[in-house]
C-alpha cells in the first residue's frame, strides 16, 4: 500500500448497497471522505426493490415501518424522499378473523389520543377476537412487559412464548395478537423468538409513546426510493457507485485494500462491510472478531409473499390482518404498481415464518391460498385471476431465536478502519430497515470517530439534522 499525505481526504470503501451502505456511505462522504460504494446486484437497495414484471412494477415484498423507526425516517428525509411515504395519523390495524364454518369477525387495533397505556385501552376493550378474560390477561401480560429492563442479558436466554406462557397468556391472545404483531416484526412466532428482542419490539412500539405504532409505508415502488433517491444523492455528495461489482477479499494494513472479482484493488483508510451477514463472513480477515466462526450459527428466517391481480376491486381499505387463515396481511398494491388494466386490483399476501411454505411450487401456493382469499375477501370466489406469481426472499432476516444477542457483532472489528453494518449487526432491534439504517449510522460514526472527523450534532435519535 502506498503512503499518502495528511491533507489528502480520507478515503472509504462500503461493500453493499442496500440501506446499511447507502447510509453509511452518505454519512462518511457528508464528512469528506472519498468514498465508492460496491454493489453486487443491477441496482441499490439491498432486499427492499422493486423490478418489472411485464408492465407491473411489483416490490419484492410489502415493506412497513413504524413512526418510531426515527433512523428510517431520517433517511426518507435525507434523500427527499418523505412525499413518497404514508404514515398514519393514528394506528389502525383492520383484523379479520373467519372461523372454520366461514363466519366472519371484524375488528379494529386502533389508538386514542390518550398517554399509554390508555391509548390502547378503548380498542382492546372492544376486541372481538379475544373474550373479556383475555383482554384481561393481555393487560397484565402488557404491564409486565413495559416493567421488563431491556439491558438484562437473561432476556436473551429465553423465548417469548414461555414467557408469555409464565405470565397467563392463553393460545388465544398468542394467536390474536402477541403474534400477530410479533410474526410480522419479528418474521417468527412467539415460540421461536428471543424475549430480548420480543420485549423491545413491544415496549418501543406499543408501550413507549402514544404514536409510535402508527405504520407507514410507500406510495410508490421501494425503486423509486432505495435506488433513484439514493443514487441520485449518492451522486451529489461525489459518492463512486459501482454496480454489478463484486469485492472478493480484503487486504488489512494501515490503508486496506479491497481486491475485486475482476483483480482490480481499491485502497482505503475505511472499509465498510455492510452485505448480508455471510458475505461479510465471507470477507471478514481471520481474526477480525472474537469467535468470528460462530456468525455461522446467525441463522436466517424466510418471507413469502404472494401476488394476486383479479379483474375486478374485491377490497375497499388499503390493508388487513387475517386471523384463522394461513393468509397473514393483505395489501391493496395497485395504485403504484402501473396496473393498466381498467378496474383490475393487484393484491398482495405479505407471510413471514413460512419455513415450511418458502420452497413450495407455485401451483401449490396458488391452490393454498386463492381458496384462502375467497374465504375471507368477499366477491373473489366470482373474480377472475389475471395473474398469479410469488416472491421468495429465503434469507430475509436473520434468526430471532433465543441466544441470537450474542452472536450480532458490533460495527468495530478487531482490525482498526474496518467495519460492520446490516440490520444482522447489534442494533437491539430484529432484521428491518430501521436497524439497517442504524448500522450504517453506527459504521459511519466509528470510522469518523477515528479519522477525527465530526458531522453537525444529530438529533440523538439516529436521525439527519433538519
Amino acid at each position: 500500500m502506498t503512503a499518502r499525505t495528511t491533507a489528502e481526504r480520507p478515503t472509504a470503501v462500503v461493500v453493499g448497497g442496500g440501506l446499511a451502505g447507502i447510509t453509511a456511505a452518505l454519512r462518511l462522504a457528508e464528512a469528506d471522505h472519498r468514498v465508492t460504494l460496491l454493489e453486487t446486484r443491477p441496482r441499490l437497495g439491498g432486499l427492499a426493490f422493486s423490478f418489472r414484471r411485464g408492465d407491473l412494477v411489483v416490490d419484492n415484498g410489502q415493506h412497513v415501518f413504524l413512526r418510531c423507526c426515527t433512523a428510517y425516517r431520517g433517511l426518507l428525509d435525507r434523500l427527499g424522499a418523505g412525499r413518497l411515504v404514508d404514515l398514519q395519523p393514528r394506528l389502525d390495524v383492520p383484523v379479520l378473523g373467519v372461523a372454520p364454518d366461514g363466519r366472519r369477525t371484524f375488528g379494529r387495533l386502533r389508538r386514542a389520543g390518550l398517554p399509554v397505556p390508555l391509548h390502547l385501552a378503548a380498542s382492546l376493550a372492544g376486541y372481538p377476537h379475544l373474550g373479556p378474560a383475555d383482554r384481561l390477561r393481555v393487560v397484565r401480560a402488557a404491564l409486565a412487559l413495559k416493567a421488563l429492563d431491556l439491558a438484562d442479558p437473561a432476556l436473551d436466554g429465553i423465548s417469548f412464548g414461555t414467557w408469555l406462557r409464565r405470565n397467563g397468556q392463553t393460545p388465544a391472545t398468542v394467536a390474536a395478537l402477541w403474534d400477530l404483531v410479533g410474526v410480522a416484526t419479528l418474521n417468527a412466532t412467539a415460540e421461536q423468538t428471543s424475549l430480548a428482542l420480543a420485549a423491545m419490539v413491544f415496549k418501543t412500539g406499543l408501550l413507549s409513546d402514544p404514536g409510535a405504532s402508527d405504520m407507514g409505508m410507500a406510495n410508490v415502488p421501494l425503486g423509486r426510493i432505495h435506488h433513484d433517491a439514493a443514487a441520485a444523492e449518492l451522486e451529489r455528495l461525489g459518492v463512486q457507485v459501482r454496480l454489478r461489482t463484486r469485492a472478493a477479499e480484503i487486504k488489512p494494513a494501515d490503508r486496506h485494500g479491497v481486491r475485486l472479482e475482476d483483480g482490480e484493488l481499491l485502497a482505503a483508510d475505511t472499509v465498510v462491510l455492510a452485505g448480508a451477514q455471510e458475505s461479510a463472513a465471507a470477507l471478514l480477515p481471520a481474526g477480525a472478531l472474537p469467535d468470528q466462526h460462530r456468525l455461522g450459527e446467525l441463522g436466517h428466517a424466510p418471507i413469502l409473499n404472494v401476488h394476486v391481480v383479479y379483474d375486478r376491486t374485491l377490497l375497499r381499505r388499503p390493508f388487513f390482518a387475517a386471523l384463522g387463515s394461513p393468509v397473514q396481511w393483505v395489501f391493496d398494491r395497485t395504485a403504484h404498481s402501473g396496473l393498466g388494466v381498467p378496474g383490475a386490483q393487484y393484491l398482495a399476501l405479505s407471510q413471514s415464518a413460512v419455513q415450511a411454505e418458502i420452497d413450495l411450487p407455485v401451483a401449490a401456493l396458488r391452490e393454498r391460498y386463492l381458496p384462502e382469499l375467497e374465504r375471507l375477501v368477499p366477491g373473489a370466489r366470482e373474480a377472475e385471476v389475471l395473474d398469479f406469481f410469488v416472491t421468495r426472499e429465503r434469507t430475509a432476516t436473520f434468526d430471532p431465536a433465543p441466544g441470537t444477542a450474542r452472536l450480532r457483532p458490533s460495527a468495530v472489528t478487531g482490525i482498526p478502519g474496518l467495519l460492520l453494518a446490516g440490520s444482522w449487526t447489534a442494533t437491539g432491534w430484529p432484521a428491518t430497515m430501521e436497524s439497517a439504517v442504524r448500522s450504517g449510522h453506527a459504521a459511519a460514526d466509528a470510522a469518523l470517530a477515528r479519522s477525527g472527523r465530526r458531522l453537525p450534532a444529530d438529533r440523538g435519535d439516529g436521525r439527519w439534522p433538519r
